[in-house]
């Protein structure tokens, strides 16, 4: 039997690349580069009021447990704007504010030693006539600017021309408040021009990437409830950055905010820009199935939750497809007539019952982690993994 060795996590061929990155300016949010060749970031956005300062703060530490990199918290209120010192100070990642309506905020969240500043141009009152302090003020700080344009609010000027928020008005509104900060001598600047639509936001970013070199921020903004939000985010990103168009994402789900994280995370691991971690491939099942491919999945799923390893576990349920993949993974099972072969890096190591297989894969995973010098009883509840839909009806 000829084997297939991809090694433990660490020895195991990285995944390529589906495209080479943009060139941009490289910005400093705090101690998270963006842009440049920085890796992509993935952002989220409290849901608690800002005034709730340890409300606040047990959010962003769940976000930062998720996997969150960058967190944003919303500013509407002087009440707001006075917790935000001690969140910036406690916060464990990078504070960005964020500014609507009222500019005095944007300095107070530059005072407040956020790492940055997101203002929306389009709803700030005399913005344009700001912009000359906020510059001064934000390069004094070392605090850089993200230019946060959204079809909901978009200058009225521009909806005026253009009779609705498109592509070309999204970065015409962009590129001009980016110039009136250049005036001033300052680009340390992010963009973002985000619609609920993804044809509409994909436009929109591919016009801006050819027409500056600033570090983008993806987003497609009002996407929806989970399962609709998820689906329209990874479309959008999965096309912008499978073409090297993108330096921090926001999954934007009417949903918990970690699972905005989990998602993020999950479409830079499909898209090689991000380690994977625990990765389960199974099959969709099909007539040639011979054990119950769901159940199994979803037990080894669970039983795995939290795998601090990277690692590739297949659950396959026939002999067509099913070998071939569990010796492609770092771990799997092959099942059929009441069994399942064990593989461990491209071996078969053991046949077990069908009663069996969900116990063995996760002592055998439970082994590889501590090979590599992790404790198996620390393992605690976690995100969960990502599963991959393999071996098709063909």
């Amino acid at each position: 039997m000829t084997t297939v060795s991809l090694g433990l996590p660490g020895v195991r061929e990285q995944t390529p690349q589906v495209a080479s990155r943009r060139r941009s300016r490289r910005l400093m949010v705090g101690s998270v580069p963006v842009g440049g060749d920085a890796p992509v970031s993935v952002q989220s956005m409290t849901t608690t009021p800002t005034a709730d300062v340890n409300a606040t703060l047990q959010q962003i530490a769940q976000l930062t447990a998720a996997g969150c990199q960058i967190v944003r918290v919303a500013v509407p209120s002087q009440d707001d704007a006075d917790a935000l010192p001690q969140i910036a100070r406690k916060s464990q990642i990078p504070v960005i504010a964020d500014i609507h309506f009222q500019p005095k905020y944007v300095f107070a969240a530059i005072d407040a030693g956020c790492a940055a500043v997101r203002v929306n141009p389009g709803n700030i009152k005399k913005f344009d006539d700001k912009v000359g302090e906020i510059a001064r003020a934000a390069r004094d700080a070392g605090v850089p600017i993200r230019i946060g344009v959204n079809a909901g609010s978009l200058d009225k000027r521009l909806l005026a021309k253009y009779g609705r928020p498109t592509a070309e008005a999204l970065v015409e509104s962009a590129l001009w408040e980016c110039s009136l900060f250049e005036e001033h001598d300052f680009r340390d600047i992010k963009i973002s021009v985000k619609h609920h639509d993804p044809v509409v936001m994909i436009q929109a970013y591919r016009m801006l990437a050819e027409r500056c070199d600033y570090p983008l921020h993806l987003g497609v903004t009002e996407a929806g409830p989970a399962f609709q939000g998820t689906i329209k985010s990874a479309v959008a990103f999965g096309a912008l950055l499978a073409e090297g168009i993108g330096d921090t994402i926001r999954v934007s789900l009417s949903a918990p905010p970690v699972e905005e994280v989990k998602v993020g995370i999950a479409i830079l691991e499909a898209l090689g820009l991000r380690e994977r971690g625990l990765e389960i491939v199974s099959c969709p099942a099909c007539g040639r199935a011979q054990v119950d491919v769901y159940k199994l999945a979803e037990e080894v799923t669970a039983g795995l939750q939290g795998f601090p390893v990277p690692l590739r576990v297949a659950v396959m349920g026939c002999v067509v497809n099913g070998p071939g993949e569990a010796r492609e993974a770092d771990l799997g099972v092959a099942s059929g007539n009441g069994k399942g072969q064990i593989f461990v890096k491209g071996q078969v190591i053991k046949t077990v019952p069908e009663s069996q297989i969900v116990e063995t894969l996760i002592e055998e995973a439970m082994r590889i982690a501590e090979e590599r010098g992790i404790d198996p009883e620390a393992i605690a509840s976690g995100d969960g993994p990502q599963v991959v839909v393999a071996g098709g009806r063909t």
